[in-house]
């Protein structure tokens, strides 16, 4: 890919991000942090007991990402790959019962930097998965599910481009 297509995909990621709501990309961001272990989500993140008691949910949440990432199956073989969607469908209803992520391309945004390009086959299933689960409100349910657009839903083949844009703590948007 020549620089111009790559700073153009980065600046459409950055666009993409910043359409977001700002409780969301605060999530994502915490949630890179947890996920990436990129720094100490606790300081950064931690504005009360609350938010930190869910802050060590995610920790402990996330841990099964390490032995996932990497190892995400083809699409393309029969087989269903029971542990893995399980393993996600349920990291993922915690992230959705937290009611920061309101549809799939948010969702889509933090997982494909989670666990890479290699994922993005499998996360409209994922995701319809987990929105659907009992501990999701019915109407967080609803507005979830018809956030997954039919284009999303049975597009043919996703881009394997890996994302380039990780979006980080910034102390300003803190506040």
């Amino acid at each position: 890919m020549t620089v111009s297509g790559t700073t153009s995909l980065l600046i459409s990621e950055m666009r993409e991000f910043a359409s977001f709501k700002p409780c969301t990309q605060r999530f994502i961001r915490r949630s890179l942090d947890v996920g990436l272990g990129r720094s100490d989500a606790f300081r950064l993140w931690a504005r009360d007991a609350a938010e930190s008691a869910a802050i060590r949910r995610q920790y402990i949440a996330y841990q099964p990402l390490k032995k996932v990432r990497g190892t995400v199956p083809d699409p393309c073989e029969t087989a269903v790959p029971t542990a893995f969607l399980g393993t996600l469908v349920g990291i993922a209803a915690g992230d959705l019962a937290e009611e920061r992520i309101d549809g799939f391309p948010p969702f889509r945004f933090l997982y494909e930097r989670l666990l890479g390009a290699e994922v993005r086959p499998w996360l409209p299933g994922i995701f319809c998965a987990a929105a659907a689960l009992p501990q999701i409100d019915p109407q967080q349910r609803k507005r979830l599910l018809q956030s997954l657009s039919e284009a999303a839903a049975t597009a043919p083949a996703w881009s394997i481009a890996q994302p380039g844009f990780y979006p980080e703590f910034i102390k300003d948007a803190a506040a």
